[in-house]
């Protein structure tokens, strides 16, 4: 399947609203582009294909929904926090449908990015920065991998953590304990994917056929996504739970926890002339 036969930015506009609503006004990125993936009916082929396979693993769909809701935004539609929800403005909520072709020549015509234009560069160097920690991570030898998972665990306060990956278990290649405030604890087991593609539901499934009778809950994390139907079967009624951590939210705990990643606040000199000032003597 091509990547021209996939629908544009700007024909994702109305459904990335339809979204926003049915989910409650706000969302995530990734709960976004689940439910448009949703309500147009894309397929996992489609959702699967790569936007830059030689840089990082960001799907095609993904990558224009982020120019969808840059759209929207320099609109008056959409908005977001530091923390990377997006949410409906005021006259979002009161926009039902709007025209595709509209937003997108006001957007350009008027300049009015140029108010979020400041946004759009810090959100390029971002997806630059994110980018370049994904290409890392895929590059990293598997064991190595391993550990980064096993350390990312214990920052997360995880105890007893081992990694055990080895031959003939099952895909198994670690296990840890997570214990909630200092009462409850569950065992938990992991399988770590270093992709630049998706995980499908069969490899979700055998997973947790791995997993059945050996701990209290799965978790999944791979460097790359989740197909529609692995998301559904991680969560699939009458079966163990399957947690998934995708290279997105991988990133994101890694920053958190400023393991391998420092975050430098740089600050910036600005001169303004006081033009009245000149006048005035």
């Amino acid at each position: 399947m091509q990547k021209n036969s996939l629908p544009s930015f700007e024909t994702m506009m109305n459904p990335t609203l339809q979204a926003l609503k049915e989910l409650g006004g706000s969302a995530t990125i990734e709960e976004i582009v689940f439910k448009v993936s949703e309500i147009m009916s894309l397929s996992d082929e489609e959702l699967s294909i790569i936007h830059a396979p030689e840089k990082s693993s960001r799907t095609e769909i993904e990558y224009r929904l982020a120019w969808t809701r840059t759209y929207l935004k320099g609109y008056g539609l959409l908005e977001n926090s530091k923390r990377g929800i997006w949410s409906l403005t005021t006259k979002g909520r009161q926009t039902e449908t709007v025209s595709a072709k509209k937003v997108s020549r006001y957007v350009r015509e008027q300049k009015k990015v140029e108010a979020t234009k400041e946004d759009n560069d810090e959100q390029s160097e971002e997806l630059s920065w994110r980018e370049e920690l994904l290409q890392t991570l895929q590059k990293m030898q598997p064991d190595a991998f391993e550990r980064l998972a096993q350390r990312v665990l214990r920052e997360s306060g995880f105890i007893q953590v081992e990694v055990t990956g080895r031959s003939g278990d099952g895909g198994i290649d670690g296990k840890g304990i997570m214990r909630i405030g200092g009462l409850l604890s569950f065992h938990v087991i992991f399988q770590c994917k270093r992709y630049q593609g998706s995980v499908s539901s069969s490899q979700v499934r055998d997973f947790r056929g791995a997993m059945v009778g050996r701990a209290d809950k799965g978790l999944l994390i791979t460097t790359g996504t989740f197909t529609k139907d692995a998301t559904k079967e991680a969560t699939r009624d009458g079966a163990p739970a399957i947690d998934l951590i995708d290279g997105d939210m991988l990133i994101d705990q890694l920053q958190q926890l400023e393991l391998g990643v420092k975050t430098k606040i740089v600050s910036t000199e600005k001169i303004i002339i006081n033009h009245e000032w000149f006048s005035g003597i």
